[in-house]
């Protein structure tokens, strides 16, 4: 698993999630959000966004010719008649509460092309007792106009595709009110406009044991109000929570959601992920960053509107004296890196608007993070340009390839042409809230690494083509370079030695 944020220090995050009431902010502790209207996109580069969950679409009144009707008077029939029908067959649930049997593993076991559409008010009720909705390893799998709720899946676990099957289309489905993860996704999944709400865990976990998940799209959902169990809460620093996480991914669409009013993170790809485009997404009112890109690689994030984020997480931050740039997007142990294959060799963060979110964006290295590390939390991974672990070792890490290649980089970033608003009025903050930053840590740890010393933080700095330009800020923005000490203005972060945002204005009046 990956980390949660292991910045500066190595200690765990604190487990309480407090806001002081003056702040005149609101936690989604406890309770799980509950948005009740759609965005507007006045401004935004977003033409539209998904609004499901207030009104999904409703399925079929009427079974299709081939279809074998689904009957929710009787208590196990949906997955009675998966088993005696062959693959390929359509199921229609008809309206009511659909129940299985009352065992934990009494779940939905697909054949290969089996699809199932839901009529109005078809429901599939977990009733708190069954684990697991769907399941098995079957290809191409399709669930439409259906919801999906009631399942107590466990940590790291999901409801829905519980196996991360390949090919799986899942659109016009609610899945809500579940423990764990709503969805799992599998290799060339489709999940198109779905609601994936109030759930314990995830809205989506796209993670495959042992392998890498690819061609994947996420398209036109909406996923809010994620995490109601407060995992990060129950097990600090975890990295496990949030409105949709990607691990090992190799190609994805992020494009056209409505991620908003999730506990911790909105977007989340962590370790090995490659090949990402995050665009035209609506990303709001997160409790912690709108996105975080983690040891993963090449990624295209353009014309997303993200906004109001992190004011939890950032505000706790700040009150606990931690001086580390919390940032809405952030990029930690990231970059381009062109002997990888992927649409782009870089990461563009560029036609973005970021509107009163706490803080900016930061581009981040931990020293001290490398494969075979114990500093690794990622544990037992290594980068995807060297897979043996225990060749990052002494004395061959020393020098090339494992000099570069046993550790993640963030290098190759260029981010143009966003437009960066901050009120401090409208986010409620005097300190900390107004950054963009890149750094890294004195590197201390282990005591046979490579990369002790500002060796780091000179590379990320300075040397590895991490680049602001031709962006617009309107604010009272700083800067921060090299290590968390240096905060600049605008026009030290322009000037020597750091040089950034060549072309880009600034306008220090506060909203706008």
């Amino acid at each position: 698993m990956g980390i949660r944020r292991r910045h500066w220090a190595l200690a765990a995050a604190p487990a309480a999630l407090a806001l002081l009431a003056v702040t005149g902010c609101t936690s989604t502790q406890g309770t799980g959000a509950q948005p009740t209207a759609a965005p507007t996109t006045s401004g935004a580069p977003s033409a539209s966004v998904a609004r499901v969950c207030a009104k999904p679409p409703a399925g079929p009144a009427k079974a299709p010719a081939d279809a074998v009707a689904v009957d929710p008077a009787v208590v196990g029939d949906l997955a009675a008649k998966t088993k005696d029908n062959p693959p390929n067959t359509t199921f229609w649930l008809r309206p009511g509460k659909h129940l299985l049997d009352p065992d934990r593993y009494a779940q939905v076991v697909p054949k290969q092309g089996d699809r199932y559409l839901g009529a109005p008010g078809a429901v599939l009720d977990g009733r708190e007792k069954n684990q697991y909705a769907f399941g098995g390893t079957a290809r191409g799998v399709a669930i439409r106009y259906l919801t999906v709720r009631g399942f107590v899946a466990p940590q790291n676990e999901g409801v829905v595709n519980h196996d991360s099957a390949d090919g799986w289309v899942i659109e016009h489905t609610t899945i809500r009110n579940n423990s764990g993860a709503g969805l799992m996704a599998g290799a060339h999944q489709r999940v198109r406009a779905n609601c994936l709400r109030g759930n314990g865990q995830y809205g989506l976990n796209a993670y495959r044991s042992g392998g890498r998940v690819g061609d994947l799209v996420v398209e036109g959902n909406e996923i809010a109000g994620n995490d109601t169990s407060d995992w990060e809460r129950r097990r600090p620093g975890c990295g496990c929570t949030g409105g949709a996480k990607f691990w090992a991914v190799d190609g994805a669409d992020v494009r056209g959601n409505w991620v908003h009013d999730n506990r911790g993170t909105g977007l989340w790809a962590d370790t090995n992920n490659n090949d990402f485009r995050i665009e035209n997404n609506v990303i709001e009112a997160n409790d912690g960053a709108a996105l975080i890109y983690e040891t993963s690689y090449n990624a295209v994030i353009r014309n997303n509107t993200i906004r109001r984020n992190n004011w939890v997480e950032g505000r706790r931050a700040a009150e606990r004296g931690d001086d580390f740039p919390f940032a809405t997007v952030y990029l930690s142990e990231s970059g381009g890196e062109p002997r990888i294959r992927a649409r782009t060799d870089r990461i563009e963060i560029y036609r973005n608007v970021l509107e009163n979110n706490w803080s900016g964006i930061t581009l981040w290295e931990n020293a001290d993070r490398f494969c075979n590390s114990p500093a690794n939390t990622s544990s037992g991974d290594c980068t995807l340009l060297q897979r043996d672990t225990d060749r990052c070792a002494q004395p061959a890490i020393d020098r090339a390839p494992l000099y570069a290649d046993c550790r993640w980089k963030t290098q190759r970033v260029d981010i143009h042409d966003n437009r960066f608003v901050l009120d401090e009025s409208v986010v409620r903050c005097t300190a900390k809230c107004d950054r963009m930053a890149v750094l890294a840590n004195y590197g201390t740890y282990p005591d046979w690494s490579p990369y002790k010393g500002e060796g780091v933080a000179e590379a990320i700095t300075g040397e590895q083509h991490n680049r602001w330009h031709d962006n617009a800020y309107v604010g009272p923005w700083r800067f921060v370079a090299h290590d968390p000490s240096q905060v600049l203005g605008f026009g030290q972060w322009q000037g020597p030695p750091y040089r950034q945002d060549t072309g880009s204005t600034f306008r220090a009046r506060a909203g706008g």
